[in-house]
């Protein structure tokens, strides 16, 4: 392990591309520290303490690393790039425009690129507005989030997110295009792991003291066991065998080998985790912007109650949508028609399959039988930190989205990484097998 890393710094580019990501993630956490004029930031605080768990907030306050919570001007981060990304992605497998751009390579990446980031700007705009307003009804203990909720805080506040998330997104960029890893990832990961710390020093302790050393061992266990078995199911693909017939063009002979088609079983990632959170979360959002921060009565308690972690209707609805999303997902992302096109067109086919119809019914009974399994796995996960509050009364903060994110984007990186020591000759992290990312 230690030689490995040596031989990382032995090799001028790979030093200069990790060197340069840091330096642009360390930027990135030190504008994480600038506020947004207008907004007590100590207010701000105490009212995340107390009911920003449930909500919206809270969900938007976990990618952007606690930005947030502390009225930074990166408070929305890169969540409006994220979620412009995903619906470009989907209106690629719905709307013939995008399907078309899609496919004409490199140029139609370019232009899809381009409508990622007017989306951006216009998603960003919208949040902006929601959460001024949104700021202007929450009130901390001792008083309002909003030092004067008047025009000028609404004009300064939205002008002020919008360029943070432009910011964050050229940020992003410059460490994909002269980093290591893709940027965007990797700052969503710099943004959780930052808050590991004071979390782990929360889940060990409590007022009266140190936490019960047997409590402790579990939890550490606990952590251990989950991570290998995240790394486990993020890494586990299914293989598909596939012969490809020989081809005579001009002189030479192509095909006649045997490959596979790698299926991941957790294809569509974290997504339906983020999917499944964002809406069952903006009830207790609404109510809690209703409240102005205040506890509900009547209906509305009832149903704050309902949306909110723990409950038995949440962890129902919950796991039902994180399942929905997986599948859904998984067939806007990989389309078994279309792989099976590509099989015939290629020359290719399953053994004891025939090509075209049969093959892509084939693939899609193999999709759907490993993307159950995958899906209630890291629906486990997400719960496993409410599971913990119940079972141990451990405040556990090791787990859920944050952790699978972390695992994805390290996965992501460390192959860039390994591929870098292969070309150069040296050995990687990996001596005996292949380490794979989410998107190999």
């Amino acid at each position: 392990m230690f030689k490995t890393i040596l031989n990382i710094f032995r090799i001028p580019d790979l030093r200069n591309k990790i060197l340069f990501t840091a330096l642009f993630l360390i930027l990135y956490r030190l504008g994480s520290f600038v506020p947004i004029p207008g907004v007590d930031a100590g207010q701000l605080k105490s009212f995340f303490e107390t009911r920003s768990d449930n909500t919206l907030f809270g969900l938007l306050n976990l990618f952007v690393g606690g930005n947030f919570e502390r009225a930074s001007v990166f408070a929305l981060g890169i969540m409006p790039y994220i979620t412009a990304s995903i619906v470009i992605q989907l209106l690629g497998s719905i709307v013939p425009y995008f399907e078309k751009l899609r496919k004409e390579g490199a140029d139609g990446q370019k232009k899809i690129n381009q409508i990622t980031r007017y989306g951006t700007v216009l998603l960003a705009a919208f949040n902006a507005v929601t959460i001024t307003v949104g700021l202007t009804t929450m009130t901390g203990t001792t008083g309002p989030v909003v030092i004067s909720p008047n025009f000028l805080f609404h004009f300064t506040g939205i002008v002020t997110l919008i360029t943070g998330t432009m910011i964050v997104m050229w940020l992003g960029e410059q460490i994909t295009e002269h980093g290591i890893g893709n940027g965007i990832s990797l700052i969503i990961f710099a943004g959780i792991i930052t808050r590991y710390p004071e979390g782990f020093v929360r889940m060990f302790q409590v007022q009266t003291g140190i936490r019960s050393v047997l409590v402790s061992l579990i939890a550490v266990a606990v952590m251990v066991i989950v991570t290998a078995a995240v790394i486990f199911v993020t890494e586990a693909i299914r293989k598909i065998p596939v012969q490809y017939a020989k081809r005579i063009v001009g002189r030479r002979v192509y095909g006649g080998q045997s490959t596979y088609i790698p299926l991941r079983v957790n294809t569509a990632g974290v997504i339906p985790i983020i999917f499944a959170q964002s809406i069952l979360m903006f009830p207790a959002t609404l109510i809690t912007i209703i409240g102005g921060g205040t506890q509900p009565s009547g209906f509305l308690n009832t149903l704050l109650k309902w949306f909110s972690p723990g409950h038995g209707v949440y962890t129902v609805i919950y796991v039902a949508m994180i399942i929905f999303f997986a599948y859904f997902y998984t067939s806007i992302v990989l389309n078994p028609t279309e792989m099976a096109e590509n099989m015939v067109k290629y020359g290719g086919h399953i053994p004891g399959k025939k090509p075209g119809k049969k093959t892509a019914e084939y693939i899609s009974s193999v999709l759907t039988r490993i993307t159950l399994p995958g899906a209630i796995f890291f629906a486990f996960i997400a719960l496993l930190p409410e599971m913990m509050v119940k079972i141990f009364n451990l405040p556990f903060y090791f787990g859920g989205t944050g952790l699978i994110i972390v695992v994805g984007v390290a996965l992501d990186t460390l192959q860039q990484i390994e591929s870098h020591l292969v070309m150069r000759h040296y050995d990687g992290f990996m001596k005996k097998g292949k380490l794979h990312g989410r998107s190999s």
